[in-house]
């Protein structure tokens, strides 16, 4: 039942996406497709290829138990996939369901009552491509893309497919842990392009933010040890208190929430970051595509 309802979900996120994107179905290249609510074969993403009427030469790629960082690895792959094919266009779609990690009260362990308070269903999509055609009007231009993994923290995220569905644990620890890293990865990130200057006092109050949510702790402690003003993680902030955390899909919202918010002074540079098991940490510089011309660089 999840792995029908989970791509009919995706279906409907990716079919809004690729009317605004104002290019028929048929153009997309590719399919990526990230998901932890459907363990099947032939998976998800052909079910959702189908549905959306791609051609049969789409090539499709499954992203399966990727958890919270399934959305930022689905845009890094799709980053690759377009410079390295001319004229590729790639559907990113993330889509889940809490329905596959549901236990009743016999269960009464920590994480399940947290998860079932945190997590939340829902489907985001996004369209990737380079060198942008005249009726493509890309929002933001992926400039630098890493993965990053927080040594000794394999047990703190984990998720097990079992008999009875989903068996996930969140360490306590998560939001300390993320903490304690995350201005290094963000200084490996920014420090060859030169765009912020990372020995100032609070530079990173300089960029425009897409946090994922995984949860109010996680983003307190990210604005405290970076010294962010409190706007600045408003989006992540808002998609989690309306929606909750919606797993991969999550980080979607906030750049879609990011796009509603935009005004005349937005910085001209931004970062995605989104945090799954590893833990990992998928990270993106972002430029403004306020007017892309021509451009080798992906854009989503």
């Amino acid at each position: 039942m999840a792995s029908a309802a989970v791509s009919e979900l995706a279906a409907s996120a990716a079919a809004k996406a690729i009317a605004e994107w104002g290019r028929p179905a048929t153009v997309i290249t590719h399919l990526i497709f990230s998901t932890y609510s459907g363990a099947k074969a032939p998976s998800s993403d052909l079910r959702l290829a189908t549905l959306l009427g791609l051609r049969p030469t789409v090539c499709r790629t499954i992203l399966n138990l990727n958890g919270c960082s399934g959305g930022g690895r689905a845009l890094q792959l799709a980053k690759e996939l377009a410079e390295n094919n001319r004229g590729a266009r790639v559907l990113i779609a993330c889509s889940e369901l809490t329905l596959v990690a549901f236990y009743g009260a016999q269960d009464a362990s920590l994480d399940t009552i947290v998860g079932q308070g945190l997590f939340g269903d829902g489907a985001g999509a996004a369209i990737v491509g380079a060198d942008p055609v005249v009726v493509e009007r890309p929002l933001f231009e992926m400039a630098f893309t890493m993965q990053t993994t927080i040594p000794g923290t394999e047990d703190a995220i984990t998720m097990q497919l079992s008999t009875g569905g989903l068996d996930f644990h969140l360490s306590s620890q998560v939001p300390k842990l993320l903490g304690n890293n995350i201005e290094r990865i963000l200084v490996d990130a920014f420090q060859s392009l030169g765009v912020v200057d990372v020995n100032a006092a609070a530079p990173w109050n300089d960029l425009f933010w897409a946090v994922h949510p995984g949860g109010r702790a996680i983003l307190d402690h990210i604005e405290e040890v970076l010294g962010l003003d409190a706007e600045k993680l408003a989006a992540s902030r808002h998609v989690l208190s309306e929606f909750g955390n919606m797993s991969g899909a999550t980080v979607i919202f906030v750049l879609d929430e990011l796009r509603r918010r935009r005004g005349a002074e937005v910085p001209e540079w931004g970062v995605v970051m989104a945090f799954g098991p590893g833990i990992t940490v998928e990270t993106m510089v972002l430029h403004a595509a306020i007017s892309l011309k021509e451009n080798a660089l992906a854009s989503i």
